[in-house]
């Protein structure tokens, strides 16, 4: 089963500034990752789950928000 990262820094009693300390990431890159609007590259998914003591398949990574298209014309 897998969990967010933002549930699994609540389990690990670790803030979004922590993790960033400890994984050597950007806080706003953190907080984006832990909000589900960013979806971290292979490096940075190790670093922080080598924060959080879990496997890298044991997070889900997606994006919990949905995209939205702000430029353009949209569908035809």
């Amino acid at each position: 089963m897998t969990t967010n990262v933002q549930d699994l820094c609540k389990q690990c009693g670790l803030s979004s500034l922590e993790l960033a300390d400890k994984s050597g990431l950007d806080l706003l890159r953190v907080r984006a990752i832990c909000l589900g609007r960013w979806t971290p590259s292979p490096a940075e998914r190790a670093s922080i789950a080598a924060v959080l003591n879990v496997s890298i398949d044991d997070i889900a990574w997606g994006h919990s928000t949905p995209i939205q298209h702000i430029y353009g014309h949209g569908p035809g």
